[in-house]
């Protein structure tokens, strides 16, 4: 992992000098993308569009899942503060933790940070959907974001990371990282940027359940 993502950054920090010479850190003037946004994207890559380039938000306030998903989040955060996981072994976690990178150009807040008995840190992320053995490739790029952020952040090494789903009464999913996992998601944060940069009109999912539930379904053709 360490070697992937320093690749990244040192090649980001000499971009960034070229295309956006801003001297220290500032969430307000450095473009960044959030790790729903990501998520979004590889669900359909026409939702960057959407949103970024032509400015148009998505009301996600009206879907059934996300109304759900922010009710989980809010309850979470109230309940079991002080509660430390006997699986995997930790030692402490940290609770919404908001982490941001101007390298990586990526901002947003994970779920929680475990502490574990190792030394070493995990991400672990919520989900309202059932457990499945197979991984969804969403849920392991934006868990593998959330390791690269967190390992630049706190400084510490991130060898895995672990989803919770709590449809099937929080069962656990523990990831071990490849570097393969980190090339995708470094891939797929280009890729975006290279959407909203450039601007182009990328080609929809290969789904086509998956525009029933999409708020820019009316306005997708017509574009």
């Amino acid at each position: 992992m360490e070697k992937i993502v320093e690749e990244f950054i040192d090649l980001q920090a000499e971009t960034e000098i070229l295309v956006n010479p801003i001297p220290e850190f500032d969430t307000e003037s450095t473009p960044m993308i959030t790790p729903s946004e990501i998520i979004e994207f590889i669900y359909c890559p026409r939702y960057i569009y959407f949103l970024n380039c032509l400015g148009i938000p998505q009301h996600e306030e009206l879907r059934f899942k996300v109304l759900k998903g922010r009710e989980l989040h809010r309850k979470r955060e109230k309940t079991n503060l002080h509660y430390i996981r006997k699986r995997p072994e930790c030692i402490d976690k940290d609770v919404s933790v908001y982490l941001a990178s101007k390298t990586i150009g990526v901002r947003g807040i994970v779920d929680e940070v475990l502490h574990l008995a190792d030394g070493t840190l995990a991400p672990l992320d919520y989900k309202y959907t059932n457990f499945t053995e197979y991984t969804y490739r969403t849920h392991k790029v934006q868990s593998s974001i959330y390791a690269m952020l967190i390992k630049e952040v706190y400084k510490k090494t991130v060898i895995k990371g672990y989803i919770c789903y709590v449809r099937n009464g929080n069962q656990l999913k523990e990831i071990i990282y490849t570097p393969k996992d980190f090339e995708e998601a470094i891939f797929v944060i280009k890729t975006i940027f290279d959407i909203i940069l450039r601007g182009y009109y990328p080609d929809r999912t290969k789904y086509p359940n998956r525009c029933i539930d999409c708020t820019y379904r009316n306005i997708c053709d017509k574009v």
